[in-house]
């Protein structure tokens, strides 16, 4: 399959920080392709190059077939941008952001009416079209920025943290607007998260992004294949102990300490727990909680960086 976005060790840095490093990536086009990472770990950065509000110190990348650095001009009409702080003026409707945005990238007058209908139809505001957008709440704020990034017929939308700050149920229905969209337009969209479950419901390939690098690139469900391993969590009164005892325990495949929690990788988990109980309590450690889950990407990005996403850098 074709790719939209080639990356060619594309690099970024603010005076002695590196932000972005040498960082390679392939985006299929008419795919969802998910950047994963805490907060600062230079997804936006990233993004913010490969729509040209950046220049990279070095390397370059490709965007539709354009060069980013030659061709800014061409990739800028290519794409569409919902950014992670909101760009919206309350005293307009939603329908004249819509044509607002649509004659600056020059939609032809005489599709433009159709094209705001289809976009306004598309997120689900086409009974809120004329109300000012300060009568908005926040999910519906965050559907027209994706409705104003498709107006004028992107190849590409880039997503910066598209359900940050939203309560669940919101998030779930910006979820389903996105899932709509892939059906509906010819489209790539390249979303940056760090929410294990937006990645996982809504990608089809995620780079795992921490420190300016790509530690790691595939599917979801790949990246938790690669595990082969259920996860035991286990709470100890003393963690440094279980650990150095635990590591003559030839049944566990990894073990690491997050957040003052012990997660140990096994196969077959359920069949251990009694068993690493019994252990601690030979070892005079005492369990106060003890927890199983099958693989997630959560455990995938602690198998990769060593740490937990939630903390974020």
């Amino acid at each position: 399959m074709e790719n939209i976005i080639e990356t060619y060790n594309i690099t970024k840095k603010f005076d002695d920080f590196t932000a972005v490093d040498s960082v390679n990536l392939e985006v299929e086009r008419n795919t969802v392709f998910g950047v994963l990472g805490p907060n600062g770990a230079g997804k936006t950065t990233l993004i913010s190059m490969l729509c040209t509000i950046l220049h990279p110190t070095s390397g370059t990348a490709s965007v539709n077939g354009y060069d980013i650095i030659k061709q800014a001009k061409q990739v800028r009409e290519s794409i569409g941008i919902v950014f992670q702080s909101r760009a919206l003026d309350d005293i307009l409707t939603g329908r004249e952001h819509l044509e607002m945005h649509a004659a600056l990238y020059g939609v032809p007058k005489d599709i433009r009416a159709n094209r705001i209908d289809e976009v306004l139809d598309l997120i689900d505001l086409g009974d809120k079209a004329d109300e000012y957008t300060k009568t908005y709440s926040g999910g519906m704020k965050r559907r027209l920025e994706i409705g104003r990034g498709l107006v004028h017929y992107p190849k590409l939308l880039f997503l910066d943290e598209p359900t940050l700050g939203l309560d669940p149920q919101t998030r779930e229905k910006i979820w389903e607007y996105i899932q709509n969209l892939m059906k509906n337009e010819d489209i790539t969209v390249l979303l940056t998260t760090h929410y294990m479950d937006e990645a996982d419901r809504l990608c089809d390939k995620i780079a795992i992004f921490d420190k300016g690098n790509v530690i790691t690139t595939n599917s979801p469900i790949n990246l938790k294949r690669e595990l082969k391993a259920d996860t035991i969590t286990l709470t100890v009164d003393n963690p440094d102990k279980f650990i150095d005892k635990a590591q003559s325990l030839d049944f566990i495949k990894d073990i690491f300490e997050v957040d003052s929690q012990i997660k140990l990788m096994v196969e077959r988990g359920e069949n251990l727990i009694r068993n690493i109980v019994e252990f601690a309590s030979q070892n005079g450690i005492e369990v106060r909680s003890v927890e199983l889950e099958h693989p997630n990407l959560e455990d995938v990005f602690i198998k990769y960086t060593g740490s937990s996403i939630k903390g974020g850098r």
